[in-house]
């Protein structure tokens, strides 16, 4: 069993109900009508063919008529015709559809995925998210773009097949479907099968793309070469994998030699019907080629059902695992009111949280007012980067509440609330694009003057000028052709550029070492004029001029002043400065 964060365990076994997947299909129904109507116009003209085939065999040769057998042999082709352009139209109606419906499903997920709070996503392997949005909606496109119609179109067959069948003569029919249940027992039972296989290769799946995205990015690549751990790492991809390939074939193979004998029970069929036939002379020739031609027209669909009820129950699978993703609960609700003009007063109200049961804060309350800094500090899990987590909804606070100029957080939109709120972290993220991209993504129709402006404020400019390609250079996956103070100058830019009128600045500085911390407190204090300032301090020296400082321990104000009214204290906050030492963030 697996856990999502609000502890609800997910079935290792997830399954769809078939109506839920028909639901997708709702918004096409006008599509599905006309290929619906194409399949029954196609397998009713070329029911045609065995009766045409018939009146050839029974009269137009026996009577030499060639003015009948040339009509009789035109109409054959004009089936063939007939019946190749109704299914190229509904293909390519079908496959539209299909198409659009995996787009829809992939859209649904990553919508409801960007909506899951930050304990999700701690919680959760990158790899799997992607494993699910990747090759489990992957896996189901044949399925959608295919299945559905084929199903149609074979049953559509299968039953006007049948009916032509018994106009022919009904006790051959009688014979030909004594043994379908059986086989539709047998269908049933190793669809079950192949879909309790196709989850657990889901689920291999899952973990091969966990172990790719971990190990073989720049961060997993250095570990692993610094650890001397790469030939283990190849060791236990290539276990995964050889398991994935077991699944394969386990899948491909459940029920292989139960399908094969339908088969050949179904070849077997029309030498039943000529010994039965060739006993008695009961029917003509003409009749009976054409009974075993329907004969052969209804076995090839017939197969095909029951394969395709394997897919399908296989598919259920698949579907019930990016069901069991849209069905996670969204915490976090986006509000509904705006704010027009900011001031930046923050307050946090008698504010509790926890991530379990363990409380993470306790009933603090702190007010920053408009234009002024914050300091908080403490030990390590003291709930420092809990606290400033919370003013841009990161996370939701348990009781009480954090207000922006009165106003919660939780009654605004997330439009206006990322436009109040910047947030400067000591892990900074950097897309595989051009600096300029990256700058643009908080402000896209930001002019190049903008960007250069942003950049001397954040004092990288000078350096951004100086490369080959400037603006245009590829800051590579995570930034890492840049160093620790470079890409956090490129993130003060970025932020910068939003112009939020309230900072949190989460151990901005932490990893940097003193040179490069200078450089970019610099361009810190630059963008801290005249806003609200939040400082997760790890440095005190940060924040010896912070007009407060809180101080916590254990999730709860135990001090709160100015730097020289806490040293006065002689308590938790002066402790902390005589140890002089980096603090750890949470």
């Amino acid at each position: 069993m697996s856990e999502h964060p609000k502890g609800v365990f997910l079935a290792d076994e997830p399954r769809a109900p078939l109506r839920r997947v028909v639901t997708l299909f709702r918004a096409y129904r006008g599509r599905l009508a006309l290929v619906g109507a194409l399949i029954l116009l196609s397998s009713l003209v070329s029911l045609a063919s065995p009766f045409l085939l018939r009146e050839v065999l029974d009269v137009a040769i026996p009577r030499r008529d060639p003015f009948l057998l040339a009509l009789l042999a035109l109409g054959m082709i004009a089936v063939a015709v007939t019946t190749s352009v109704f299914d190229v139209v509904q293909t390519l109606v079908s496959t539209t559809v299909g198409q659009r419906v995996m787009h829809d499903l992939r859209t649904s997920v990553y919508a409801h995925l960007q909506r899951m709070s930050l304990a999700f996503f701690t919680r959760t392997r990158t790899g799997e998210v992607q494993s699910r949005i990747a090759n489990d909606i992957g896996g189901m496109q044949s399925v959608v773009t295919n299945t559905a119609t084929s199903i149609v179109s074979n049953l559509t067959t299968v039953i006007a097949t049948v009916v032509a069948m018994v106009a022919l003569d009904w006790r051959l029919t009688a014979i030909s479907l004594v043994l379908l249940p059986v086989f539709v027992w047998i269908s049933r039972h190793v669809g079950a099968e192949r879909r309790r296989i196709t989850s657990e290769r889901q689920r291999k799946l899952a973990v091969i793309s966990s172990m790719v995205q971990e190990s073989l990015s720049i961060s997993g690549i250095l570990l692993g070469r610094t650890m001397g751990r790469s030939a283990e790492l190849t060791r236990r991809f290539s276990d995964a994998s050889d398991e994935l390939a077991d699944l394969g074939v386990r899948s491909s193979m459940t029920g292989r030699w139960r399908q094969a004998s339908i088969q050949i029970v179904m070849a077997a069929m029309p030498a039943v019907i000529y010994w039965a036939v060739g006993y008695t002379g009961a029917i003509s020739v003409g009749t009976l080629v054409a009974f075993t031609t329907l004969q052969v027209s209804l076995f090839r669909p017939a197969v095909s059902l029951l394969r395709l009820g394997v897919e399908v129950q296989s598919s259920l699978a698949l579907f019930g695992r990016i069901f069991e993703y849209l069905d996670l609960p969204v915490d976090i609700h986006p509000g509904r009111r705006t704010l027009t003009s900011v001031r930046g007063e923050v307050r946090y109200e008698d504010v509790s949280f926890s991530y379990d049961e363990a409380p993470a804060l306790e009933d603090v309350d702190v007010t920053v007012p408009a234009g002024t800094s914050l300091a908080i500090v403490g030990e390590t899990g003291s709930g420092k980067t809990t606290l400033g987590y919370l003013l841009p909804r990161l996370y939701d606070v348990g009781a009480g509440r954090v207000t922006i100029d009165g106003v919660d957080v939780r009654e605004l939109t997330f439009e206006t609330l990322a436009g109040t709120v910047g947030v400067v972290s000591q892990e900074t993220y950097l897309f595989h694009a051009s600096i300029a991209d990256n700058l643009r993504f908080a402000k896209p129709d930001a002019t190049d003057d903008e960007l250069e402006d942003a950049a001397r404020a954040a004092r990288i400019h000078d350096h951004i000028a100086s490369l080959p390609d400037g603006y245009d250079t590829l800051v590579g996956e995570r930034g890492y052709r840049f160093s620790g103070g470079e890409k956090q100058r490129l993130a003060i830019a970025r932020t910068l550029l939003r112009n939020p009128p309230v900072l949190v600045l989460d151990e901005a500085t932490s990893a940097l070492d003193t040179q490069t911390e200078r450089a970019v407190q610099e361009a810190l204090d630059t963008l801290a004029e005249g806003r609200t300032t939040i400082t997760i301090a790890h440095r005190l020296s940060t924040v010896r001029d912070a007009d407060q400082i809180v101080v916590l321990d254990g999730g709860r104000v135990v001090e709160h002043g100015t730097h020289e009214d806490l040293l006065a204290l002689d308590g938790h906050y002066a402790t902390l400065v005589s140890r002089d030492r980096p603090l750890e963030p949470v």
